[in-house]
């Protein structure tokens, strides 16, 4: 744990197009967090990222910025392949980790660095930010208040066009694919708001080249009773739309999870209303989090040990539509 009323030091792993929305711009509403350092694999691409986001020190690749003793903590925005590898680089530096979705390429490396991190005591986090946005817990309460009813079915969909199919997103080795790109938010919301781990009961995928679904289509059953099914795709005739819906046997309710959040509608015996919520950031809530748990000690929602449970059900997904799991880099 760094030291009490310093802010957390954080160097980012990647000059990603995702960094200054998840990282860079929160830590500098935050008072907690300071972006000091990037590496990418091309220098003079990572100096023209800390020149555009005025980050002041930028290293000759990802080892040395993990390495640095002033850092303590790395962002890890890599192909979803490579986040195993380098979670393990920064634990053995003694860095605290947040992590972009998915956790890992597969739900074994998940339980590898689970165990690493809990024997570490570092806090590794997992980047599904809109675990800490407070509609997140408005949704829990919702299902609990008994307004929806008995809850029958979670339908979770997360669908747009990505045509540029040199894209890492687009590549098996890297750990692609339609359920490991933006179809993840889909396949935690619906774990999360379901109540606990679904098995997978059937999947479809409809595929780029061998072992990328560009779109699929599962369907999930839950202990007690509850199914649900997610939807997403990259390229497919399916519209953009992203969502979920709860499905009670008194009441549905229905959220639109465009960011920042701001919005989710209930129609039940009571009547149709909504529930809004400020501008404040999905990402902003989540650097909070991360900051509360390596500066207080505080738990961490979205840790490692959690991301062991998506990661099982993407595998499954995987497997009941004919496909491997990804697999790490």
């Amino acid at each position: 744990m760094t030291e009490a009323g310093v802010p957390v030091r954080i160097g980012i792993l990647g000059a990603a197009r995702v960094a200054p929305a998840a990282l860079i711009k929160p830590a500098r509403e935050s008072g907690e967090v300071m972006v000091v350092a990037v590496a990418a694999r091309d220098r003079c691409r990572a100096q023209a990222f800390a020149d555009e986001h005025a980050i002041s020190r930028v290293y000759e690749n990802y080892h040395a910025l993990v390495a640095d003793p002033n850092l303590d903590a790395v962002y890890i925005p890599l192909p979803n392949s490579l986040h195993g590898r380098w979670i393990r680089a920064a634990l053995g530096a003694g860095k605290h980790v947040l992590c972009e979705k998915p956790f890992t390429a597969n739900a074994q490396e998940a339980r590898e660095i689970a165990t690493l991190a809990a024997e570490s005591g570092l806090v590794v986090m997992n980047g599904f930010h809109y675990r800490h946005h407070p509609f997140a817990e408005r949704v829990q309460q919702t299902i609990a208040s008994g307004e929806l009813g008995k809850l029958e079915r979670v339908e979770g969909y997360w669908c747009h066009w990505l045509p540029k199919f040199s894209h890492a997103r687009y590549d098996y080795s890297l750990g692609g694919g339609s359920v490991m790109d933006l179809g993840c938010y889909a396949v935690d919301m619906v774990r999360v708001f379901g109540g606990s781990t679904p098995e997978v009961v059937a999947a479809q995928a409809k595929l780029h080249g061998p072992q990328i679904d560009r779109a699929m289509t599962a369907q999930l059953r839950f202990a007690d009773g509850v199914t649900g099914s997610i939807h997403c795709s990259m390229w497919s005739s399916a519209r953009p739309q992203f969502g979920v819906k709860l499905i009670g046997d008194r009441g549905v309710l229905r959220l639109n999870p465009l960011i920042p959040f701001q919005r989710f509608s209930v129609r039940s015996a009571n009547g149709k209303r909504s529930e809004n919520f400020g501008v404040r950031t999905t990402y902003a809530y989540q650097l909070d989090a991360f900051a509360a748990a390596v500066l207080r000690g505080e738990a961490a929602e979205t840790s490692a040990q959690d991301a062991i449970e998506t990661m099982t059900v993407i595998d499954g997904i995987y497997r009941a539509a004919g496909l491997e799991p990804r697999q790490p880099s």
